[in-house]
């Protein structure tokens, strides 16, 4: 049966109501598992007034994650085993926590490192966002750039996505324990 003009016209706010919510849907289903860990990380740090933090590993021997947050623009973390546990223990205890940054960045064991730069300080996300450039994963010598571009990086579209989550997968576990560490008093 037909549908009658006045009957669109009265079907049109719905449509479009319709519509804005199934986007809002497929806008939070693009949203990685490192998000919710990215907001709960960025709102110790700006609670606590801090730029950086820091904590050992305790799923990896020998293995630290550091940050750097800059406020409402950009999260940079990188996680590496160091040779020097002891030291970076020390720093930690004394929450010189910019300072591990520096020594994981500098020092770390060569292979270990994994270094993120979040450029919304929102989570990893697989594709650039126009008001912030790409976010980056590096892990040992492989670099990624998550621009929605899998063909740039040589990639089909399945080991694009397959990457992605394993990048979010691990950078969610990386902010995780710094805000656990952040929230336990190390703030």
């Amino acid at each position: 049966m037909p549908i009658s003009h006045r009957h669109r016209r009265s079907l049109w706010p719905l449509a479009l109501s319709l519509s804005l919510l199934c986007s809002g849907l497929v806008t939070s289903a693009q949203e990685g598992k490192s998000a919710a860990a990215a907001r709960q990380l960025t709102e110790l740090l700006d609670r606590h007034k801090l730029d950086s933090i820091a904590a050992a590993d305790p799923s990896a021997p020998d293995t630290f994650v550091a940050a750097l947050y800059f406020q409402g623009g950009q999260l940079l973390v990188v996680s590496a085993k160091y040779s020097v546990p002891s030291l970076l223990m020390n720093k930690i205890a004394s929450k010189e926590y910019r300072d591990v940054y520096i020594d994981l960045n500098a020092a770390s064991i060569p292979g270990t490192k994994i270094f993120v730069m979040d450029s919304g300080a929102n989570g990893l996300s697989a594709r650039a966002m126009e008001s912030q450039g790409a976010d980056t994963w590096e892990q040992g010598n492989k670099s990624m750039v998550f621009d929605g571009d899998p063909r740039g990086a040589k990639m089909s579209e399945a080991d694009y996505t397959k990457a992605f989550a394993a990048a979010d997968e691990r950078y969610a576990q990386l902010l995780a324990l710094l805000a656990e560490h952040a929230g336990k008093g190390g703030a």
